[in-house]
């Protein structure tokens, strides 16, 4: 074993892993750490990892023979080729010195693989205050019911052909926000329902994929969405009910919770916060 657990698990602030994102804090184990370190060896998914929806091979992967695990930090660098490619450095401790030992890190891989990018991510808890970054929230299906909402919403294939053929343009529209890449996903069968809502005969807002997958310790996890409704349409509450219709779904399709990442102070975190989820800390991105 790589890693000792009572040095690491002290470190860690928020259940964040590297190239596997938030877990569930239940699933956060030393077990899923040294998976990460397996599957760096031999390049396959994990069989919980949820980007093996959307791609046929892991990009994202440990630099293992780089990781520094000492009592008081550990710091898990990852390299992913993709695009001109990146270096992450994962920077676990509780003293602030963590970040500049990162940051050069960082700044060393990413001269030694040739990528462009050099970041490091620190995971801070949901006591801090004053965060930026994103926050990891749970949404827990065991405690209450979620009821489903009164509104104009359904799976894109329940409504007439003529609204079904809005969701391109509203998809090309909304690019930004990855639903021209769920459209792509849609098209290829390669994905499960999408909710959205319509005004007048026309798509504005949609959430999915709609797919429940067993995590680490095989509880049934709701998986993220791409969610996004146009600008014109913003205002009238259709983001709520996008919202607790997947929610609705998620929870009468037996999933026990769902992981999300908001950017702090925006739409979907205040809406995350008014629908009462748990913040369970959060990821804070520096640029090296």
């Amino acid at each position: 074993m790589f890693f000792r657990w009572d040095w690491l698990r002290p470190q860690l602030t928020a259940p964040i892993v590297p190239t596997l994102g938030p877990v569930h804090p239940d699933a956060l184990s030393v077990g899923i750490f040294e998976d990460i370190l397996r599957a760096a060896d031999t390049g396959d998914f994990l069989p919980y990892d949820k980007d093996q929806r959307w791609s046929g091979e892991k990009d994202e992967k440990v630099l293992r023979e780089d990781v520094v695990h000492q009592p008081e930090h550990t710091l898990i660098p990852t390299l992913a080729r993709r695009g001109r490619g990146a270096v992450k450095v994962f920077a676990y401790g509780l003293r602030d010195s963590v970040i500049d030992e990162a940051a050069e890190l960082a700044a060393k891989l990413a001269s030694v693989h040739a990528v462009v990018s050099a970041r490091v991510v620190r995971p801070l808890g949901p006591e801090t205050t004053h965060p930026r970054g994103t926050r990891i929230q749970l949404q827990d299906f065991t405690t209450g019911s979620c009821p489903a909402p009164n509104g104009p919403v359904g799976p894109v294939t329940g409504w007439p052909a003529a609204v079904q053929n809005t969701f391109a343009p509203f998809a090309e529209t909304m690019a930004a926000d990855g639903l021209a890449f769920l459209r792509t996903q849609m098209r290829a069968g390669q994905c499960g329902p999408v909710l959205t809502t319509v005004i007048e005969d026309r798509i504005v807002g949609a959430i999915g994929p709609m797919e429940v997958r067993a995590d680490a310790i095989e509880r049934p996890q709701l998986m993220p969405q791409y969610f996004a409704v146009l600008p014109e349409a913003r205002g009238q509450g259709l983001g709520r009910i996008l919202w607790r219709a997947a929610m609705h779904w998620g929870q009468a399709h037996g999933a026990a919770y769902q992981l999300l990442q908001t950017d702090v102070d925006g739409s979907s975190d205040r809406l995350c916060q008014s629908e009462g989820l748990a913040s369970l800390g959060f990821s804070h991105i520096r640029h090296v």
